[in-house]
């Protein structure tokens, strides 16, 4: 759709939702350069919330029978999509205390970028096309579900393995023998 076909009120949207994604991509890079604690038992708790959020969405809304395929797919793409994006985060164990720490990366950044420069393109594109927005938002809904899911199983079993490591390669204690 041409700029000069935009309404103004919508353009306006569109201002504000690009600031903003401006003012959130910065402050992220600048937390790239940090590592942060991972906290393995704590990764299901964002794809859970995300799954309630989703199932409510599709009781509410639910998708046409052509839909609930594209919904399968997005799902698919997602969690391949997700397993990539879990791949980026450097993990690391500290030697001393195995204290797992991740850092997310300038590519994993870059990743959510394309992705939400492809959730607006769909967005822009569907009203244009006069697509059903609501089957769009479904399958974009589902999509991201994958992504992020995925994402931690991969960081899970990243990260537990790692330790497993570190604690193997960790020479045995001295024991004093006792009397």
């Amino acid at each position: 759709m041409p700029v000069h076909a935009i309404p103004p009120s919508q353009l306006l949207q569109y201002l504000v939702a690009a600031v903003a994604l401006v003012l959130v991509v910065g402050f992220r890079m600048r937390r790239l350069a940090q590592s942060r604690p991972l906290l393995v038992e704590r990764l299901w708790i964002f794809p859970a919330v995300y799954l309630a959020i989703t199932v409510y969405l599709l009781a509410e809304f639910p998708p046409t029978s052509f839909g609930w395929l594209y919904c399968a797919l997005a799902l698919v793409a997602g969690g391949a999509l997700g397993w990539q994006r879990g791949k980026t985060m450097r993990i690391s164990v500290d030697p001393v205390t195995h204290q797992l720490n991740q850092k997310a990366s300038l590519a994993g950044m870059a990743f959510l970028l394309v992705l939400i420069a492809v959730r607006s393109g769909a967005r822009i594109e569907g009203q244009a096309m006069h697509l059903n927005l609501g089957m769009v938002t479904d399958i974009l809904v589902v999509f991201a579900l994958g992504l992020f899911a995925v994402q931690r199983v991969e960081m899970y079993t990243r990260a537990k393995r790692l330790l497993a490591a570190a604690q193997a390669a960790m020479p045995p204690a001295i024991v004093s023998p006792t009397r």
